[in-house]
């Protein structure tokens, strides 16, 4: 029950972290990735706290062999550049140009109504669908 309740606690904080950053407007989303136009650095801010944090994250978690509630911790393992890596990575990047949402913020702004998130989150599912049914999800799992 206690994994349940940590489980809750920390996807709400992290949905409010979203909403308060302005990660689940898709037009600041956009505003961001338009170099050449009205360019919005403020998403840089928020981008650069999260690696900031990450990086000590990472870096305790790696001295430890499992959760704080007890688990077993499985931290990724592969470190190799890939065909398949740089597909990922250009697909992510032109849905989230395309759609101004990347998965995490889609979910939560599709929770609070938002009819265009609604199409993402379930385009993303069908992808997902896909990419498991294809036979390609039975590749490397990324966890040691």
């Amino acid at each position: 029950m206690k994994h349940r309740i940590s489980e809750f606690a920390v996807g709400l904080i992290f949905g409010i972290g979203l909403i308060v950053s302005g990660m689940t407007d898709p037009g600041k989303v956009i505003g961001f990735l338009d170099l050449f136009g009205a360019w919005d650095p403020s998403l840089a801010l928020v981008m650069g706290g999260a690696i900031f944090v990450g990086v000590f994250a990472f870096a305790l978690a790696r001295k430890r062999s499992t959760t704080f509630l007890g688990g077993a911790l499985h931290l990724p393992g592969a470190g190799d550049i890939d065909r398949r890596l740089i597909g990922g990575s250009l697909l992510f990047g032109a849905g989230w140009g395309l759609a101004g949402f990347c998965p995490g913020p889609a979910i939560v702004s599709a929770g609070s109504g938002q009819p265009k998130a609604l199409v993402f989150v379930l385009a993303m599912l069908a992808g997902m669908w896909l990419f498991e049914r294809l036979g390609q999800g039975s590749g490397r799992s990324g966890t040691t």
